[in-house]
């Protein structure tokens, strides 16, 4: 215990409470009681968020504030970042493994082809063009086994209606948030694109005019038969903006007439992005796009103790034990406010001011937990969901609180 502590003593700042801290990381802290305190309405993000450099995120939002929401962009992984990782105290199912044909002795057969290729797919001895060509394979017969065994549409409703798959809480009001403002957001999936609009479909009852999945789409017959595969094949070692060109806006899906919020042309202008992902390999979604400047925003939902080290290091922030969406809703609305900033008086607080609690180790002060809102007293942000304006800092100390009530009127 005595060396982990250490090691969290480094990069956690003081007011986080490194005893608190390794509560949650070791001492029979679930992951699912974590869950349960959350869906009961406690939002303590600061025992969940880790921040490894904060004021190099600091310098990010401000980056990101400055140049306005006409800059900025959000790519999101779909399974484990979106969505729950455990549901109703067992690990969810992903987009691809709630699939079921109604044809066994081909779902058996897709299984055996996720035996033999997983573990290939995260082996560190082979050579990244040989893994490569390893997924496209694996990808490649899944689709045609697909197509074989007959797979219906219908099978893809019944799939989603009886599987254990949910969003994260505050996944829908942060696509809220940044519709509002027409700041695109791209689902990047391994997966299949159809699934996922079904997903949303059932699990959500809504569109978003400005949300966009990159995945793999299918194309059915009259009759609701798969029969093919639509353009370029997305694995897991491409899905980044390389695949853009597969991106097709959700709304169109759901019977809504309106045109896209923006085009894949502009949406490559947006030299500002917002990532959120839940693996390291995650981070490569932003590859092919020339940004700016990047947040990255990662979810380590399991085996926290062996890989929070690697994913401070590459992540700006770190969500612990599958914590919902809200954390992130903060740091977006950090990063679309229009708040002048004047030395360390800045809005996201961060870095904060006078009495800002120091970072051990790193000679500065730095206001990470829950990211404490710094902000002027005067200083307002347009209202989620409503035509006024409301104060930043009472919106930020509890955004599910605010839309919790917003529900109600």
């Amino acid at each position: 215990m005595s060396s982990l502590n250490g090691s969290i003593c480094n990069f956690i700042p003081s007011h986080y409470g490194s005893e608190a801290y390794i509560e949650v990381l070791c001492c029979g802290y679930s992951s699912k009681n974590q869950v349960k305190k959350m869906e009961a309405g406690h939002h303590d993000l600061s025992k969940v968020t880790v921040v490894g450099d904060p004021q190099l995120l600091q310098r990010k939002i401000d980056a990101v504030r400055l140049a306005g929401t006409a800059k900025l962009q959000v790519i999101a992984d779909f399974d484990g970042t979106l969505t729950k990782y455990f549901v109703n105290g067992r690990r969810g199912r992903s987009s691809h493994g709630i699939l079921k044909q109604g044809n066994a002795e081909y779902d058996d057969k897709r299984q055996a082809l996720y035996e033999y290729y997983h573990p290939l797919e995260f082996s560190p001895t082979i050579p990244i063009e040989e893994k490569t060509k390893l997924m496209e394979e694996w990808w490649g017969k899944t689709h045609n086994l697909l197509i074989e065994g007959g797979l219906t549409y219908d099978a893809i409703k019944e799939s989603v209606a009886s599987s254990a798959i949910a969003f994260r809480d505050g996944v829908v009001e942060l696509f809220e948030f940044l519709e509002e403002r027409d700041i695109p957001v791209l689902i990047f999936s391994a997966g299949l694109a159809d699934i996922i609009e079904e997903v949303l479909r059932q699990k959500v009852h809504r569109s978003f005019k400005n949300v966009k999945i990159v995945s793999n789409r299918m194309v059915f017959d009259n009759d609701g038969r798969l029969i093919s595969f639509k353009g370029k094949l997305i694995h897991s070692l491409n899905k980044n903006e390389h695949a853009l060109e597969m991106a097709a806006p959700v709304h169109d899906h759901f019977g809504d007439g309106d045109g896209p919020i923006n085009d894949n042309a502009s949406v490559k202008k947006r030299t500002n992005v917002l990532l959120l992902g839940d693996h390291l390999g995650d981070l490569g979604m932003s590859d092919g796009l020339d940004y700016e400047t990047r947040i990255s925003a990662g979810f380590l939902n399991d085996n926290i103790e062996n890989n929070l080290s690697n994913y401070r290091k590459a992540f700006d922030v770190v969500y612990l034990n599958d914590a919902p969406m809200w954390g992130v809703v903060k740091l977006v609305s950090q990063m679309c406010s229009t708040d002048k900033m004047s030395g360390n008086d800045k809005s996201s607080g961060i870095t904060g001011g006078a009495g800002a609690a120091k970072a051990p180790g790193s000679g500065s002060t730095g206001s990470v937990s829950g990211f404490d809102s710094g902000a002027t007293k005067d200083g307002t942000m347009k209202a989620p969901g409503q035509d006024v304006r409301i104060s930043r800092e009472g919106f930020e100390k509890n955004p599910a609180g605010y839309f919790r009530d917003l529900q109600k009127k």
